[in-house]
């Protein structure tokens, strides 16, 4: 069986596609990640904070604003529950996000952090975060999901105002091809 021109144009551009996705879900965020670490830039936080309690410093005050957004292709419902909190520098806080899937189908979620001004995510320490896992909604559920956090003493006194924002993505099919590779 001869393969004609047509199908030949249409296997490459099939095999393109795919290549695409491969790299933009599995090369792409590491890269980002090694970039971001790299050259500060990003506002890329640490991950789960494994430090030591610190000393609150009562006499300075600091805006912590709070934006969800949803990648373009993510349908759920999500925002803070409280849209700002004043923290001290020190202070231990939790707030929580809401999260609800109106789709007709189970999915799962990753949220993927940002901190501003980029040179707060130092200073911006997660111990609990919903962004460390990816969170699973069946069809139609909503939930409340924790965040907390401590502003380090060490903040520049410049930084006043710290705008920590999520951008929810659908990671069901990435999800699903990870189980079924598994199994």
């Amino acid at each position: 069986m001869s393969i004609n021109a047509t199908q030949k144009i249409t296997l490459k551009l099939v095999v393109a596609a795919i290549g695409m996705f491969v790299f933009a879900v599995f090369v792409m965020p590491p890269l980002y990640d090694v970039f971001c670490e790299l050259t500060g830039i990003g506002g890329k936080t640490k991950g789960q904070y494994q430090g030591a309690a610190v000393a609150v410093d009562g006499e300075r005050e600091i805006k912590i604003q709070f934006v969800a957004t949803n990648n373009g292709a993510m349908p759920w419902e999500f925002s803070p529950v409280e849209y700002q909190v004043r923290v001290h520098p020190g202070e231990k806080k939790a707030v929580e996000f809401y999260a609800r899937n109106p789709t007709a189908r189970d999915m799962v979620a990753q949220a993927v952090p940002n901190v501003t001004p980029n040179n707060a995510a130092d200073f911006f320490h997660k111990t609990e975060c919903f962004c460390f896992n990816q969170q699973p909604l069946k069809s139609g559920e909503e939930t409340k999901m924790g965040l907390v956090f401590i502003v380090a003493p060490e903040l520049p006194a410049s930084v006043t105002t710290i705008t920590l924002s999520y951008t929810l993505f659908d990671v069901t099919d990435a999800t699903e091809t990870a189980v079924a590779a598994n199994n």
